[in-house]
């Protein structure tokens, strides 16, 4: 019994795949876009969280060493 190369393996499981999976590949291509655009959507939205976060810090930080009580203004 001759040996499966990593190419010829390769090769021979894409022609099974689009032989038998040919008419699902518009779903999962679809499906996949829909996938890519939540993620990036739930990325941009946790890097709005974090800069509104460092933002209300830096502001609280501020607000404390500018206060009446520092000692800058004793």
């Amino acid at each position: 019994m001759p040996q499966l190369s990593g190419w010829t393996g390769l090769i021979l499981l894409l022609v099974i795949l689009l032989l038998f999976a040919a008419p699902k590949l518009p779903q999962l291509a679809k499906s996949l876009g829909q996938s890519m655009t939540i993620f990036k959507k739930e990325v941009k939205a946790g890097k709005d969280a974090e800069a509104a976060e460092r933002d209300q810090t830096a502001e609280s930080t501020d607000a404390a060493t500018d206060g009446p009580d520092s000692a800058t203004s004793k």
